[in-house]
């Protein structure tokens, strides 16, 4: 099936400008690997695009998937259901999720239920080879992201990019006026240099407000054993002495 009969009408719509460069990929990268030797699985590829362009608020633009098996599942940042432990990076965005507007901290790093209230996660690369991280970088899915990404700025608002690390941050000029949340990425070699005390989730919600639009509930599905509500309703962690992995 071409990756373009995956994702939602609007969107194939708009991608049909860079069908060329699908086929390309399909024809140099996709189809000739062995199976299981590109992440995420073809039918999770364009998953960041299945639900409508019209729908979509916020924007967090991520790098490529984890290279890890049974890991990637083609939205930014999010993991399979049941993955455990997440990866730290994706730690990181819970901790600094509950710190910014008091949700429970997740207990499951799936972040689908953001999708269905039109955030975008979106990584720059759509594709990795296992184990392998970065390996898909320059082989083309900078031109297909870089037309969604104009796409959207083509619809405009409401819309919120959240751009984590130089990487995404480079994106900023291609978005014109739209609204931009940045900070340093979340991966535990710089989330002390800047994303941690971002809040890029309330002040999302404040520019999305601005703009006439609803706020995102940002809350995930939660271990009630690992919070407590207190009686403002703001949650608090159980301590955990457990060391970080």
């Amino acid at each position: 099936m071409p990756l373009l009969d995956t994702v939602a009408p609007d969107w194939a719509a708009a991608l049909a400008p860079v069908a060329g460069h699908l086929d390309d990929l399909d024809r140099t990268l996709l189809d000739p690997a062995p199976e299981g030797a590109v992440l995420p699985p073809r039918s999770d590829i364009m998953r960041a695009f299945q639900e409508p362009l019209a729908g979509v608020r916020v924007l967090v633009v991520g790098q490529d998937p984890y290279p890890t098996p049974g890991h990637a599942m083609g939205l930014s940042f999010s993991v399979r259901p049941g993955v455990c432990p997440v990866p730290r990076s994706l730690k990181n965005i819970f901790t600094e999720l509950h710190e910014d507007v008091g949700v429970p901290v997740p207990v499951d790093g799936d972040l689908t239920p953001w999708t269905r209230q039109g955030v975008m996660l979106c990584n720059r690369v759509l594709t990795v080879g296992t184990g392998d991280a970065g390996s898909h970088r320059g082989r083309g899915w900078e031109s297909v992201t870089d037309r969604a990404i104009e796409a959207l700025v083509e619809r405009g608002g409401p819309l919120v990019a959240i751009l984590w690390g130089r990487d995404a941050a480079a994106l900023a000029p291609r978005l014109g006026d739209v609204a931009i949340v940045t900070s340093a990425h979340p991966s535990p070699l710089s989330a002390r240099r800047g994303f941690v005390g971002s809040r890029p989730f309330s002040r999302t919600n404040e520019l999305l407000v601005a703009q006439g639009a609803a706020p995102i509930d940002w809350t995930l599905a939660a271990d009630q054993g690992d919070a407590r509500e207190t009686a403002g309703g703001r949650a608090e962690p159980v301590p955990d002495d457990q060391p970080a992995r």
